[in-house]
């Protein structure tokens, strides 16, 4: 079976349709009526989307100036120029990276697009988050990363994916547990803190089953381990993470409802 014959575009994928709201093409009707229908309770969708991919550029380039040389980016969506790659191979260009996401369309796009300087590693492979074991068992990780040394962790916008049911303890921990000390950990994750109690529910009733948002103590909570040290500002809006970095003016943290939080693993 190809990629192609496996993409299902009767259905929206959220990769495709954070492409749409990112401005991308890689989108299919059922992906834009998705989007319109979240636009129309949350009608900065866009400007979240852009400042989450933002909050990841800058994240990226943190790690890289905390010595970070390879990384594992799930959830990664489709290749949206820079990607973390880029970004982490301009720092240093034996950067080693791996995108994970669970479309097959990113994977069709990934073998396109997705490639790297010839000093470092760039690879893609098809799994999903709820299966942890299954993407650090895979081969083409073990081949591109050393758990051995520093890892970036990157979850971005991908958190609000996880329902309580598929125990998102369990997740974490698994990944956390196979990174050692001196990785750096950054997500992102859509917050209802900052709307009103009927577009929270209008918002809700229009998500796939597979949602689930978290306030800033929720999501903070889902990294509450002895060696999971946050670093300052601990949990805040992604758009106001090195916020000195960024387009001025800020958008407002109501606007973007999405907060961000960075930590290293002290073992």
């Amino acid at each position: 079976m190809t990629d192609q014959s496996r993409i299902d575009t009767s259905v929206a994928h959220p990769a495709r349709r954070y492409d749409y709201l990112l401005g991308g093409k890689d989108n299919f009707e059922a992906d834009r009526q998705s989007a319109h229908e979240i636009e129309k309770r949350h009608p900065t969708a866009r400007l979240s989307a852009m400042e989450n991919r933002a909050f990841m550029h800058r994240a990226v380039r943190y790690m890289a100036g905390q010595g970070i040389r390879q990384f594992l980016d799930i959830g990664t969506g489709i290749p949206t120029s820079p990607n973390t790659h880029e970004i982490a191979q301009g720092a240093d260009p034996s950067a080693r990276v791996v995108y994970v996401d669970n479309d097959p369309l990113v994977l069709v796009h990934a073998r396109a697009l997705l490639t790297g300087t010839p000093a470092g590693r760039t690879t893609y492979i098809e799994a999903d988050l709820r299966d942890p074991r299954q993407i650090l068992a895979d081969q083409e990780v073990k081949n591109t990363l050393d758990l051995h040394e520093p890892v970036g962790l990157l979850l971005i916008s991908v958190l609000h994916f996880i329902r309580d049911d598929d125990d998102p303890a369990r997740i974490l921990n698994t990944l956390l547990d196979a990174i050692p000390a001196g990785s750096v950990v950054v997500a992102s994750q859509a917050t209802p803190e900052h709307m009103p109690a009927e577009q929270i529910a209008a918002l809700r009733k229009v998500m796939e089953r597979q949602w689930r948002d978290r306030t800033g103590a929720e999501f903070r909570a889902l990294f509450d381990r002895p060696d999971v040290e946050l670093v300052e500002p601990g949990v805040q809006s992604v758009a106001r993470w090195w916020a000195d970095e960024a387009s001025q003016p800020r958008p407002s943290i109501e606007s973007v409802a999405a907060n961000g939080l960075v930590a290293r693993i002290v073992r």
